[in-house]
């Protein structure tokens, strides 16, 4: 029986075929699915774990330290700029408090000319005299969040600059808008310390004043600004710490969701807690205002003055009240599995 033998065109044909056949294949196969990221450019993965708010406290109100376990999250690498602000005013016709008048209701004793719209600056003290406490701020018609320090002052060349004379309901309806949220102070604050465990500072126990924006010099009278900056610097500007976070030391206070009280006993013990009642707190030096807790101080803290510009220390702020030097950040829930992260991400001890 004779064999029918393919000429060397059938070979060719067919392995061209079987070639055809393999691209296809692979064409046909399910792409493999690249991993999420676990925030959003803009923002910074904090891993989860515990560790000591208030560690290496300094003042009353910082204390005691309480053992706390913090889920992962996303955390603003900056502070909110001018810009950012902008868009979200552009696009949602947003009108902040300090643009708004004061009303009857809250202030029946003011003129109407008293009512007028405006914010809280700062001014230095000028003078050799005694300096009464808190008289460096002055209430000032026209300061809003387009006109820092008032009427005069504006956004040319601070585009990048954290925005600031925004109250609380302000950044509440920025987060909204974005997507996001304010922190806890927990939250704040174990970012802030960027996996250092007690450290003093963001960076580590010895003071740097070339680190973050503050006031060098005798406050509030002169500021040498040997960091380059007399008022609020671009975000960004100093370096970063182990997580990727800027300015969580310095340039503008930040504020966070919880309730002020002198010390940490209404947080209650376990995990991501926050103080999310105004009942049972308040600040003793102004009796019957319910506070929120702001955290990193700004380009006002000194050494001779405040110092309050470490992860443990925090000060309290009235929601409706913004001033010249507190800003804002936004957190955001974590993409990625919360065992991988923690895996990915160092905490230092």
């Amino acid at each position: 029986m004779s064999v029918h033998r393919p000429s060397s065109l059938q070979k060719a044909c067919l392995l061209f075929s079987l070639a055809v056949a393999q691209v296809l294949l692979l064409l046909l196969q399910p792409m493999p699915a690249q991993a999420a990221e676990p925030c959003p450019a803009s923002m910074a993965p904090i891993p989860g774990g515990t560790y000591r708010i208030g560690a290496a406290a300094q003042l009353p109100e910082e204390q005691p330290g309480r053992r706390l376990r913090i889920s992962p999250f996303c955390l603003d690498r900056t502070e909110v700029s001018n810009d950012r602000f902008a868009a979200f005013v552009a696009a949602t016709g947003y009108v902040t408090v300090a643009e708004r008048p004061l009303t009857v209701e809250q202030f029946p004793e003011l003129k109407a000319s008293e009512r007028a719209p405006g914010s809280l600056v700062f001014q230095p003290v000028s003078g050799s005299g005694p300096i009464e406490e808190l008289s460096w701020w002055h209430w000032v018609p026209g300061a809003n969040w387009r006109h820092p320090e008032g009427p005069g002052s504006d956004m040319a060349g601070r585009g990048q600059h954290p925005v600031v004379q925004v109250a609380y309901e302000d950044a509440e309806a920025f987060a909204r808008w974005a997507g996001g949220f304010l922190p806890s102070e927990a939250q704040w604050e174990f970012a802030a310390r960027g996996g250092l465990k007690d450290r003093v500072f963001a960076w580590g126990n010895t003071w740097n004043p070339h680190n973050a924006n503050t006031w060098q010099g005798t406050f509030p009278r002169s500021n040498s600004a040997e960091d380059g900056y007399g008022g609020t610097a671009p975000v960004g500007s100093f370096p970063a710490n182990e997580y990727g976070l800027f300015d969580m030391t310095g340039n503008v206070w930040e504020w966070t969701q919880d309730w002020y009280s002198v010390g940490h006993e209404p947080l209650a013990a376990g995990s991501d807690p926050m103080v999310n009642s105004a009942a049972a707190t308040g600040d003793p030096r102004d009796p019957g205002v319910a506070k929120h807790v702001i955290k990193g101080g700004s380009f006002l803290c000194s050494a001779n003055y405040c110092s309050r510009y470490r992860p443990a220390a925090r000060e309290a702020q009235s929601p409706d009240t913004g001033t010249s030097h507190i800003g804002f950040r936004l957190a955001a829930p974590i993409a990625a599995p919360a065992a991988a992260l923690t895996t990915a991400l160092p905490v230092r001890g």
